[in-house]
């Protein structure tokens, strides 16, 4: 994309994400594999959409369902994180919290 910091790290973070998501599925975790796959992917998705909203205040809403979407990726990471069972991906959790501090900003 270029020129725009959220738009290229949440690119950046869904492909992380789905990468993660397919080490889960092989894992057979599917439950969560599914479930962070939903909202991590969702977070690019609204700011995209952002990104041609009607109005600033659809701008705003847009970019707030990021956020909620964000937080969503932060649990389960750290539910991923208290289980053993699970392979880590630590940067993700990183990741996840450099776009929460960047969408707070922007909405």
């Amino acid at each position: 994309m270029g020129q725009n910091l959220v738009l290229d790290l949440s690119l950046e973070f869904g492909v992380s994400i789905v990468k993660y998501c397919e080490l889960l599925q092989e894992q057979r975790k599917f439950v969560i594999a599914n479930q962070l796959m939903r909202c991590g992917t969702s977070i690019g998705a609204n700011i995209y959409e952002a990104q041609h909203a009607e109005s600033r205040q659809d701008f705003i809403h847009k970019m707030k369902i990021a956020l909620k979407e964000a937080n969503e990726t932060l649990y389960w990471l750290s539910v991923i994180e208290r289980m053993e069972s699970y392979p880590k991906y630590d940067e993700l959790k990183g990741e996840t919290e450099k776009l929460v501090r960047i969408i707070s900003k922007l909405s």
